[in-house]
Order: structure tokens, then sequence, then C-alpha cells
């Protein structure tokens, strides 16, 4: 990784540390005054699926965008993780590994669902699985939306157009699979998105 690379994991890591205590701070609020009686109905309801939402998001990102460091994830915080993120949803993701799974992996991983959650809008499903040292990733939905030229960047990030502030991690994907040593495959169909690292 670059020193700017560092840099930017260091920033997101810090921004979703911050952030998770005063949303964390609201939920607990919102509930107590529900419990007490003063906050009921569709209103409260919005409220609380919005901070348990963005609670969810943040958890992804600072794992996606965060320095990764030498920890290892179980499945049950990746999964969960993942199930908070697309609760309510038409994204679906299948976290197949089993094991414990070093915290840049995960990271990996988790750009990869990222980029590939980009290309359907209309909802599917993306199974994880590992073989040994290996993963894929694979999308699968009836209406794929692909922008075929960040597609390619991905094996190819020497022609990688420069992406807009909703698509950084068409950037950072590439830069993570040289950093951790490993060569990505993309191959694209007309229902599937699949990768191979």
């Amino acid at each position: 990784m670059t020193a700017a690379t560092d840099i930017s994991a260091l920033l997101a890591s810090r921004i979703c540390h911050d952030l998770i205590s005063p949303l964390g701070a609201i939920g607990n609020g919102l509930e107590l005054m529900m419990m007490a009686g003063q906050a009921r109905g569709p209103e409260a309801d919005l409220i609380a699926e919005s901070v348990l939402s963005a609670n969810a998001r943040i958890r992804f990102f600072r794992v996606a965008y965060g320095v990764a460091g030498p920890q290892r994830m179980g499945r049950q915080e990746i999964t969960g993780i993942l199930r908070d993120m697309t609760s309510g949803g038409r994204l679906r993701v299948d976290w197949r590994p089993t094991g414990e799974v070093p915290r840049d992996q995960v990271r990996l991983a988790f750009l990869v669902v990222q980029c590939i959650e980009t290309a359907m809008p209309f909802g599917g499903t993306v199974t994880i699985t590992q073989d040994g040292e290996g993963w894929e990733i694979v999308g699968a939905s009836p209406r794929l939306r692909v922008d075929y030229a960040l597609w390619d960047s991905l094996e190819r990030p020497e022609v990688a157009p420069e992406p807009a502030a909703s698509l950084v991690h068409f950037a950072l994907l590439p830069a993570e699979v040289q950093a951790q040593g490993r060569r990505l495959r993309v191959e694209v169909t007309g229902s599937t998105i699949r990768l191979r690292y």
C-alpha cells in the first residue's frame, strides 16, 4: 500500500470510529423514549431503522476502507455485518467460509461485494466461497447494470477512468489485490459477475 492509501485507511478508520458512538447514543436514546411511551408510531420506527442502517454501513465501511491490521474476524461477526447492511434491501450476501478469516482478506471480499452491489441496483445474490487461499465471489441477478469500463479497470487499473466518489471502491480494489500479492480475474455475463483471486 502506498503512503497515501495508508493515510486514507487511517482517515476512514477514524471517521467510522467517531461516528459509531453518537449513532449508538441516538439508538439508545430512542429506545429509552419508546420504553417510556414518549416515542411511538411510524416516525420513531423510521428513525430506528435509519440508525440501524447507518450503524451497519459504518461497520461495513470500517472493514472495507479502514486499517486492516493483523486481526482475524469470526464468521458470526462477518455475517452479522453483511446481514445488517442488507437488511430490508434487495441484495442478499451468502458468506460461506466457516472459520476465522484475516481482516485484510475480509476487507478485500467486502470491496468486491461493494463493486458487485453497484451493478445490482434491482437486487440479487452475492455468494462468497473460499478454497484454501483462493476466493470466488459471484453476483447473480436477472437485471445487471454493468459499466464495462469500470469492470475492465479491475484487471487493468492503468486504463481506469477517474472514479466518482460513489465508485471509489473500484479504485481501491485493484490496489488491495496488488497489496495482498494476488491476481484478480473478472468474468461478466448477462446475469452474473464472477471474481476470482
